[in-house]
Order: structure tokens, then sequence, then C-alpha cells
């Protein structure tokens, strides 16, 4: 299975445009153009066909946790200073 199986059977699960891949894709500071993601999705013998790279891919899961579940937390908890 390719990148682009992996890309176009997400898109498909999770009934996302391309403009939602974009947006997800915009939370991690990747920027993709919709002719550049519409030849990712084309058929592999299409003439501009583009394969799905693993850092478009990387990335795009990434912003899908992000989307999904939100900006993570940070890991030290903010000090608390006590009054007395």
């Amino acid at each position: 299975m390719t990148n682009n199986d992996i890309l176009k059977k997400l898109r498909v699960a999770l009934s996302l445009k391309n403009t939602d891949i974009i947006a997800i894709l915009k939370l991690v500071d990747f920027s993709v153009t919709e002719s550049e993601l519409g030849a990712i999705f084309r058929a592999d013998d299409h003439p501009n066909f583009k394969p799905c790279g693993d850092q478009l891919l990387r990335n795009f899961l990434n912003g899908l946790i992000i989307y999904k579940r939100g900006p993570m937390e940070s890991k030290n908890p903010p000090v608390r200073k006590i009054l007395r």
C-alpha cells in the first residue's frame, strides 16, 4: 500500500474535502496547494500523478491529531504561587 492509497482511504473514511486536508496541513505549518493535492489523488497511470511523500503523509497525520484532539498541552504544569 502506498502513501497515496493511505491518504485516499483516510480522506474517504473521515469524509474530508481537499480544503479540509489543506487546513489540517496548515495546523502543522505545512503548505500544499489544491493542484498538488489533486495530483496526489489522481490514478497512478495519469500523466499528472504525483506520489505522496513520507513528509506530506507524516505532517498530515500530525495535523490530524491536532484537528481531532486539539493542541498538545505543555508537559510542565504552570507554577502556582502560594499567597499568604
